[in-house]
């Protein structure tokens, strides 16, 4: 009868060590454990980035030969969903750029939210899998390195860099030519899909030194920048928007959008 309660405990301790072990685990390989499930089926969009939905979404991979997730628990959970033709954009870059750009490791961030889409927390738009954001290269001196993503710096998006493109926090900078040299892969990629990116989003106060290198000064005229600031800064990631390849003779196709009721013309807007 004395042994009863040290039972009961290493029954509890085996428990909980089995429980650490099974969500580090799920933390660790669960992304692409689910890839090895996806769906065939074609994916589809629906809606605006801001008011849509996704059907038949795909996953990044964890990780590539020169490229990871901003941390394996956001996708591991579901925030690196994507249309399927713009997944593919994305992976066709980083090909191409692994030859062109030897030794520079990109590194993705949120797309949208499972293969459904719809809002995804704190963003305002990725809702409809045509959105995806990628922490900036950085490099010290002349070497190439990668900002640390995780948990305590929000997964990234609490790092702050300077107007000249500075981290202090990390001691590195932007490596701007690095940054151009992706957009005109994700461009080129998506033209050999038959895709088109519709908007980049990045920081104003960063964009002139974007445009200063070799690469970026001819961006400027094969993409279409953000000119305003947007109501986070976009220093530490810049974000993509991809024209909507499922719409029929230029309109959305709105067919599982909710239909809102209408608002008056004083109600604010977000």
């Amino acid at each position: 009868m004395k042994q009863r309660p040290h039972r009961k405990l290493r029954a509890i301790v085996i428990a909980g060590a089995m429980a650490i072990i099974g969500g580090w685990a799920l933390i660790h390989w669960g992304n692409d454990l689910a890839r090895a499930f996806e769906s065939d089926e074609p994916s589809r969009s629906v809606g605006t980035t801001r008011s849509g939905s996704l059907v038949n979404g795909k996953r990044l991979p964890t990780s590539g030969p020169n490229f990871r997730a901003y941390g394996r628990l956001p996708v591991a959970v579901g925030r690196n969903f994507l249309h399927g033709r713009v997944r593919n954009v994305v992976l066709s870059a980083y090909a191409a750029l692994e030859e062109s750009r030897p030794g520079v490791t990109f590194v993705y961030a949120e797309c949208s939210l499972w293969p459904s889409g719809g809002r995804l927390r704190p963003h305002r738009n990725h809702q409809n899998g045509l959105s995806v954001d990628f922490i900036v290269p950085v490099k010290t001196d002349s070497s190439p390195t990668i900002l640390k993503t995780h948990i305590a710096n929000k997964y990234g998006y609490g790092i702050h860099v300077d107007t000249n493109g500075w981290c202090e926090t990390q001691q590195c900078r932007i490596d701007f030519d690095v940054i151009a040299a992706h957009l005109h892969g994700l461009a080129d990629a998506a033209n050999a899909e038959g895709l088109s990116i519709s908007r980049v989003v990045f920081a104003p106060d960063l964009q002139p030194h974007l445009f200063a290198t070799e690469q970026g000064r001819s961006l400027r005229s094969k993409l279409t920048f953000s000119k305003k600031p947007s109501w986070v800064r976009h220093d530490e990631h810049y974000h993509l928007d991809f024209d909507n390849p499922d719409r029929k003779n230029g309109q959305q196709d709105m067919s599982t959008v909710p239909v809102k009721p209408a608002q008056s013309a004083s109600a604010p807007g977000r």
